[in-house]
């Protein structure tokens, strides 16, 4: 099977270099899959899972806005946060989760000035670590 080179730039490093059989990725549009000799392209990516495959191994990764490109047999994101599934920090994730939904309940109580988009967006993140984190380690695709 062909394989198409992925990378995954975020703006303190590369957090994926590594010729992949398929990613999945959560285009703003809908999620899509790319696999090699794909047609080129550009999207926006939103805030969740991405997946590629290698072989038998799936590997998950959370990855925070930004967007793709393909061109060539290449795919390259640049995002604005990316982690494996493996490095993530649950604890953390679970502390911002909490974190986010509180500032919701305030924003819905109306107690104090808070920016809805920000926290709608902060727990998005939390949420997708979660995820993200959980597939891995249970083994579930999805």
């Amino acid at each position: 099977m062909a394989r198409i080179f992925l990378e995954i730039i975020t703006p303190d490093r590369v957090v994926v270099s590594e010729e992949v059989d398929i990613v999945t990725a959560p285009g703003v549009a809908g999620e899509f899959g790319v696999l090699a000799n794909h047609a080129p392209m550009v999207a926006a990516i939103k805030i969740g899972a991405l997946r590629y495959r290698v072989g038998d191994k799936e590997e998950w990764v959370a990855v925070s806005g930004g967007f793709c490109e393909v061109s060539g047999n290449k795919i390259t994101f640049l995002v604005e946060a990316a982690e494996k599934a493996y490095e993530i920090d649950v604890e953390r994730a679970l502390r911002a989760k909490e974190r986010a939904e509180k500032r919701l309940q305030e924003y819905q109580a109306k107690v104090e000035h808070i920016d809805h988009v920000r926290a709608r967006a902060a727990l998005q993140r939390a949420l997708t670590r979660l995820a993200v984190a959980e597939r891995a380690k249970s083994g579930h695709p999805r």
